[in-house]
């Protein structure tokens, strides 16, 4: 791949709203349209959740599978006023980029998304991802941003550490994988190439151990039995991992043996858990968790540090780009030792604690009890005591910070693809670190902060870091300085 995105490749990228029509030229809402229609479209670029983008009369039409500069036809799924959902009935142009994914039921389910593209592609997808947000939100001096190379993976599969998967019965048989887009019929799933080797191979045992003891399986459409969703999580460092089960009920008929059969023939097994999440839910996980067999936390490194997982706490599914990441976050902040460093958004702790030995004080907020006291447990278990984490917003956090006198030198932050709440912009503005670092999984959501944060701060740069491939998601490293 060229060092440089080749701006002679079709565009990657373009409309980054589903329901907001093309404004290049003025849309026709006029054109009639049928479910089930079928006609030839060219494909323009593609969408931000990696779905072909085409016009058929000047009307959008959104088509998964679909590759820029492709010939397709196209089948009608769904006529809305401003644009068209659409499938492949037929490719007749292919793009020179289209690989045939590895995985059968890529074109069925989430998280292959990109998986049809080719590597190089689909780091230039996301390379553009960053340009069109920018062009489109434009905070100031963004079209002189240096925007640099995606840093991939060597193998950008097998990466996955953590599985969650629905259990149903279909035709009579145990099946475990994930729901067909726009649906909640499963698709049974022996492989994923995207997961780890050890999530897989644990996922598999555990529904054969399921279908052998005839554990009760929930069935959706009668809101009954018992068990909905296997979620596994490895740990990379220890090669062991932790289980929980997620149930309609509170109990689980067969528990004990259940629980004997998962600790004989898993091994690696370390800790198993209960999630009770009753009634037809959007919702995977419910509020309460309690521990069936085990250790209670299972133990991950990171930059050298010991850290303790509960079921829920946050980590990167991603541990080696997670890596990546906090070496690009640290190199970027430059921390020195009489920085007083806030960790926002700072989930079990992991950045924040990774830094706290190159700085005077870390202080971190997170709304999530649970979070917080997992970072305080694995700041105890490094023996850090320039370390504190409180519960709370930051943009409430801050400010009372500032009311009693400290303020900080140095700020990282790592939001949810929300971005930043807006009144914790105006409490960085106002508190104005000297350093800034912005981890972003959403290029929407960072380059609209931007708009804010760019009158204090300059763009020294944005790294992209592929965490996710074979899907449209984005991550990124933004050094941001004060002007």
């Amino acid at each position: 791949m060229p060092k440089e995105y080749d701006k002679k490749r079709p565009n990657y990228s373009r409309d980054r709203d589903h329901k907001r029509p093309y404004r290049g030229k003025r849309q026709n809402n006029e054109v009639h349209v049928r479910v089930g229609q079928k006609f030839p479209l060219t494909i323009k670029r593609l969408g931000i959740n990696g779905e072909g983008i085409g016009y058929f009369k000047r009307k959008i039409v959104f088509i998964p599978g679909a590759l820029p500069g492709e010939v397709v036809t196209a089948k009608v799924l769904e006529v809305n006023d401003k644009y068209l959902t659409a499938k492949v009935n037929a490719i007749r142009t292919p793009s020179p980029d289209r690989v045939e994914p590895v995985d059968p039921a890529a074109d069925l389910v989430g998280g292959f998304e990109l998986e049809h593209l080719t590597y190089p592609a689909q780091l230039a997808f996301k390379q553009d991802l960053i340009r069109q947000a920018l062009e489109k939100f434009q905070p100031r001096g963004w079209q002189n941003y240096d925007i640099k190379k995606p840093i991939e993976m060597d193998e950008p599969y097998y990466y996955r550490n953590k599985a969650q998967f629905p259990v149903r019965k279909l035709h009579g048989e145990l099946a475990v994988g994930m729901f067909q887009r726009g649906s909640h019929d499963l698709i049974d799933l022996p492989e994923v190439h995207t997961q780890d080797h050890l999530t897989m191979k644990i996922v598999r045992q555990v529904a054969k151990i399921l279908n052998r003891l005839s554990v009760s399986i929930y069935n959706e459409d009668k809101n009954s039995g018992v068990l909905k969703t296997i979620v596994v999580r490895s740990s990379n460092t220890a090669q062991q991992a932790q289980l929980t089960l997620i149930t309609n009920t509170e109990e689980i008929p067969g528990e004990e043996a259940l629980i004997e059969a998962i600790h004989n023939e898993i091994p690696e097994i370390q800790g198993i858990f209960q999630n009770i999440n009753p009634g037809r839910t959007s919702l995977v996980w419910g509020d309460f968790t309690i521990k069936l067999w085990g250790e209670d936390y299972l133990p991950e490194e990171v930059l050298g540090l010991n850290f303790e997982l509960s079921p829920r706490a946050f980590l990167q599914l991603n541990y080696e780009q997670m890596l990546v990441t906090y070496e690009e976050a640290i190199k970027a902040l430059n921390p020195q030792k009489n920085d007083r460093l806030v960790d926002a958004y700072a989930g079990v702790g992991t950045l924040g604690i990774s830094l706290a030995m190159r700085v005077k004080e870390v202080r971190g907020m997170e709304t999530i009890p649970e979070a917080v006291a997992d970072a305080k447990r694995n700041a105890k278990l490094n023996d850090l005591d320039n370390v504190h984490y409180e519960v709370g917003a930051a943009e409430e956090v801050l400010p009372q910070w500032a009311a009693q006198g400290w303020n900080p030198t140095a700020l990282i932050v790592d939001p949810p693809r929300a971005g930043l709440d807006s009144g914790l912009r105006q409490a960085i503005l106002k508190s104005q670190p000297d350093k800034f670092v912005y981890i972003s999984c959403n290029p929407s959501t960072l380059a609209r902060d931007l708009v804010d944060l760019t009158k204090v701060y300059k763009v020294d740069y944005i790294q992209t870091i592929d965490m996710f491939p074979q899907t449209p998601r984005w991550e990124g490293v933004v050094k941001l300085v004060k002007r």
